[in-house]
């Protein structure tokens, strides 16, 4: 299993701002667990989302030293992209592609349509400069806002985006609407169809319903999953609190339940749990 560390997800709509050098302590620590990637940063709009603001400055400090984690930044248009790909250190850009009109203008500001087209500016940028462009599949698993959802919608949009080169896709259940049968669905269409590319899962749950989705998942074939120590964070843009990230510690008894291969460092785990705890207490 691919495990994917999101703490960009996880601060970035917390209030107050957290001084960048402690984000560098707690990015560092994370490092050294070994999680497959870092989604660690996002170059979008300081005045959208301030708490992400400093993540150019983050990642020259960042020891990528001892550790075999890939860094994945977040970017909403061209303009984020042509800034990521600036650092040689970031393997990564992950791109919100909204299936639902109305969000993908809440977070993004463009109409699908326009978003088709960033994608594919970025996708030549990622070229250019050796990256890899995830797609992260917004409101994958059906959305609040009445725009129409059912999985023809979502295999539509991931063969059109596949056409494009894009290998990595990521659904991502952004207001935790996931329903057991549709997670089941997806997975069990997309996987054997499209044999190379790699598919994910970006669930954001309440505590009580975070297992049925990940076992819905996994026994569909799915083996990428992204989360966040404790929990925390969510979506600002989808506006409901009550729904954070999929927490990392869940994941993790799974795989031990599940008996996936893993050399997780767990004592930096531990240890970065508690920095994280220091970093929100405000």
């Amino acid at each position: 299993m691919k495990l994917i560390e999101c703490p960009r997800d996880a601060w970035q709509g917390h209030h107050p701002f957290i001084p960048t050098e402690q984000k560098i302590d707690y990015l560092n620590k994370l490092l050294q667990v070994g999680f497959d990637t870092l989604d660690f940063g996002s170059f979008v709009s300081a005045k959208a989302m301030p708490q992400v603001s400093d993540t150019a400055e983050l990642i020259p400090k960042l020891d990528l030293s001892a550790t075999s984690t890939k860094l994945l930044a977040i970017i909403a248009n061209e303009r984020g992209a042509e800034e990521a790909c600036a650092f040689e250190q970031i393997t990564y850009l992950g791109y919100p592609f909204s299936i639902s009109e109305t969000f993908q203008l809440r977070n993004t500001n463009a109409t699908i349509e326009e978003s088709l087209k960033r994608v594919d500016a970025i996708q030549s940028l990622c070229r250019k400069n050796n990256k890899e462009l995830v797609i992260y599949i917004s409101m994958g698993f059906g959305n609040p806002y009445g725009d129409l959802w059912n999985t023809e919608i979502v295999l539509y949009w991931v063969k059109k985006l596949s056409e494009s080169g894009v290998q990595i896709f990521s659904l991502s259940d952004t207001v935790g609407l996931a329903k057991n049968e549709d997670v089941k669905s997806l997975f069990e269409h997309l996987i054997p169809a499209y044999p190379g590319l790699e598919f994910g899962a970006h669930f954001h749950t309440k505590p009580e319903e975070w297992r049925i989705k990940i076992e819905a998942a996994y026994h569909a074939g799915c083996r990428r999953f992204d989360g966040a120590l404790l929990g925390y964070g969510g979506c600002p843009m989808a506006q409901d609190d009550l729904v954070g990230n999929m927490p990392m510690e869940k994941l993790l008894d799974f795989v031990k339940e599940k008996n996936e291969l893993t050399f997780l460092d767990m004592d930096a785990s531990s240890e970065a749990r508690a920095i994280f705890l220091n970093l929100i207490k405000n």
